[in-house]
């Protein structure tokens, strides 16, 4: 058994995923999986019943200001998702920082992300907002959950205009939910700064439904649960140990702790839990480090195909779990790929078979 060291963790909110925004390439449509990627999952377990969310995270992470989402939006529509959330960022320079900015190159702008929602929600997706803040420059082990800003009242007012215009641009693309946070940790118990955001955005935008996405190590430490409608967080448990060659078997095993845990943490809130972010990056040792695409580790598309067959076999008819989004789609993906995207990997036909079983009976694919 091969074992890896841990080592300080560089949460999943960090720039792993938006290594993608430093490209200023695109690439072209790929077909959803071939009968022979099909095969390579055919060791994975039947899958039962998915959450009444089917969702894909998509990520508006090209470095290209004209490049077009739709074709990835039609990839996420054929999988059989239900609901995509739409994640793009705006950025402030450290910890310290209290202007939170788009950069040129490094956020979607906003044509981009009301195309991407309003396009995704003709191809008849449920779409969530998702505004991301990240750091332009990181020291060791900084990233948003640690933002400490010079001054709180300048932060907090540069936040709320973020979070506005993102609920403005929700609105008007008629999309049904926005997350007015995710993974902020030193933030959280400031809840009357959050009741005062939240407040502003029911008065701008009544008809969006709200979310916070809270990490996965902190969402009982989040003190303003009673005002947002819905309940989020991240999933990146380390649940290969360490063991960079588990089982998807073991994978499965693993996740009875957590999975105990956030049920009973939504049974306690009376709320049903929507996991915000469950994705692993296909390197070898992806399930040890589930929020890091940055490590120098081999391909690995069978690791990550265990970590989601063992995700679906524990997760399957969970009353408590009210929706699942997967991340992200953004990537090239295919065999050479080693990040997050299960675009045309293995673990692609593992989502489309649970998804499968969540559709309507009418809408299911006929042999």
């Amino acid at each position: 058994m091969r074992t890896c060291s841990r080592l300080g963790a560089t949460p999943a909110g960090g720039l792993g995923c938006c290594g993608w925004a430093r490209l200023g390439v695109g690439f072209g449509v790929v077909s959803v999986v071939s009968m022979g990627m099909l095969a390579l999952a055919g060791a994975a377990p039947v899958p039962a019943q998915p959450p009444p969310e089917r969702g894909i995270a998509l990520g508006l992470f090209s470095a290209d200001p004209h490049f077009s989402y739709r074709p990835l939006i039609d990839e996420i529509a054929a999988t059989g998702a239900s609901h995509v959330s739409v994640a793009w960022v705006w950025w402030q320079d450290d910890v310290a920082a209290t202007l939170i900015r788009p950069v040129a190159g490094a956020s979607a702008t906003d044509d981009q992300v009301l195309d991407a929602m309003q396009y995704a929600r003709r191809r008849g997706l449920t779409v969530t907002a998702f505004p991301i803040v990240r750091l332009l420059r990181r020291g060791p082990e900084e990233w948003r959950g640690r933002i400490r800003p010079a001054c709180e009242d300048d932060w907090w007012a540069t936040y709320q205009a973020f979070i506005l215009r993102a609920a403005e641009l929700a609105a008007h693309a008629k999309a049904e939910r926005l997350a007015i946070g995710s993974e902020l940790l030193s933030r959280e118990s400031m809840r009357e700064r959050w009741v005062e955001t939240i407040d502003r955005v029911r008065l701008q935008a009544p008809d969006l439904s709200l979310l916070y996405s809270a990490n996965w190590d902190h969402y009982d430490k989040v003190s303003f649960w009673d005002h947002v409608d819905i309940v989020g967080l991240t999933a990146y448990w380390e649940v290969g140990g360490a063991n960079l060659d588990a089982s998807e078997a073991a994978l499965a095993w693993a996740w009875r702790g957590p999975k105990a845990q956030i049920v009973a943490f939504g049974r306690r809130l009376g709320r049903g839990i929507v996991l915000t972010e469950v994705g692993y990056p296909s390197l070898d040792g992806g399930a040890c480090w589930p929020w890091d695409e940055t490590r120098q580790a081999p391909v690995d598309l069978e690791e990550q195909r265990r970590a989601y067959a063992a995700f679906v076999r524990v997760w399957s008819g969970t009353p408590e779990l009210q929706g699942v989004y997967f991340w992200n789609w953004f990537g090239f993906g295919g065999k050479l790929d080693g990040g997050y995207t299960p675009r045309n990997k293995p673990a692609q036909a593992v989502i489309e078979r649970w998804f499968e079983n969540g559709r309507p009976m009418r809408e299911r694919i006929r042999p």
